[in-house]
């Protein structure tokens, strides 16, 4: 019996291009904290290097402190004075990469119709953002962060997509099976995988990501309309 849903964000909830996203992003970052002596030039770099971090984080600190150290380590220590400067970015430019993001009214039908079902609705989305690049991110898919029952942020989680520590995370602090949940998600890497812990899996292909052109044949897989006609027959 599934009860809970988990939603990715950007590319399933949220449509983008993924690349052209963290370009704004990153460059709009090294932008914002120039001002304070940093080259822009040596900042994306850092950024990079920050998050590739949190993707080989093993679990012994959050996400939170695996960007801070690495990005401290390549910038100095000087640049966790700036925390606030941070802060400051993600409630104000990073506002201006919502313009490069799609929009997708299904996305907010799809939720509540989750929640109506009785289903209970948890963001899944890889942590590598503090929660409120987070918030933001949700409210530019036309959706609210109490429409999740909670949703994963770098400050509290210690893996990102594809280790199956996440989505081991997710479980825990759901109190749920594998068995009892669905996995949507557009990245047949990071979202699929959680399969092998013995999810239920939807691959949603309207922003599909297939670097290593995985055959997803396996996969249920389609578009929104595809993903509520799955939903409808979860428990039949």
């Amino acid at each position: 019996m599934i009860k809970a849903v988990l939603f990715d964000l950007d590319g399933t909830l949220l449509p983008l291009d993924m690349d052209l996203f963290i370009k704004a992003y990153f460059k709009g970052l090294a932008v914002k904290i120039a001002p304070h002596g940093y080259d822009p030039n040596e900042v994306v770099p850092a950024v990079y290097a920050g998050v590739a971090a949190m993707t080989k984080n093993d679990g012994t600190k959050t996400n939170e402190q695996a960007f801070w150290d690495r990005f401290a380590e390549i910038l100095g220590e000087g640049i966790r004075n700036h925390v606030s400067t941070f802060d400051e970015f993600y409630r104000t430019e990073f506002q201006k990469v919502k313009d490069i993001c799609g929009f997708n009214e299904k996305s907010k039908k799809i939720v509540e119709k989750c929640k109506e079902m009785g289903l209970r609705t948890i963001l899944a989305t890889s942590p590598l953002f503090p929660k409120i690049g987070t918030e933001s991110r949700i409210r530019w898919a036309g959706l609210a962060p109490e429409d999740f029952e909670f949703f994963t942020t770098y400050e509290d989680f210690h893996f990102c997509k594809p280790n199956l520590g996440y989505y081991k995370e997710v479980l825990n602090r759901a109190g749920l099976a594998p068995e009892e949940c669905l996995m949507v998600g557009n990245d047949v890497r990071e979202d699929m995988v959680a399969k092998e812990l013995g999810m239920k899996v939807f691959l949603l292909t309207d922003c599909l990501i297939n670097k290593k052109e995985q055959d997803i044949t396996e996969f249920p897989r389609g578009n929104f309309d595809d993903l509520e006609e799955f939903i409808d027959n979860l428990n039949n």
